[in-house]
């Protein structure tokens, strides 16, 4: 079992990676500091976009990014808000990439 970073770590760590190449980001939801969930929107600019949380796999006991929606943006920001509803500690962070990159099945990410 690895120790998980407290999620304003994991986020600046990102936000930082996504801009060493040169994929814009914005945190667009602060969450708790501590243990806030992250979800990340991939906004393709072209009308659609993806959305990405981690899920525990059970049978690796690992904490994969899975994406968990796709569409036309203004649905997955539908997703956002619903979602924001449930877990008011929540982060969102957006991404502006045309290819869809998100960088998220790098190593380091977890």
């Amino acid at each position: 079992m690895s120790a998980r970073l407290a999620a304003h770590v994991w986020v600046g760590a990102y936000l930082r990676r996504l801009a060493l190449a040169g994929i814009p980001a914005y945190v667009i939801r602060h969450g708790d500091d501590t243990a806030g969930a992250v979800l990340v929107k991939c906004a393709t600019l072209d009308g659609h976009a993806a959305l990405w949380r981690r899920e525990w796999d059970f049978e690796t006991d690992l904490r994969p990014w899975t994406q968990i929606a796709g569409g036309p943006e203004p649905e997955i920001d539908h997703t956002i808000r619903r979602q924001s509803g449930f877990d008011p500690d929540l982060w969102v962070i957006e991404i502006e990439s045309r290819s869809g990159e998100t960088l998220l099945d790098e190593g380091g990410l977890t």
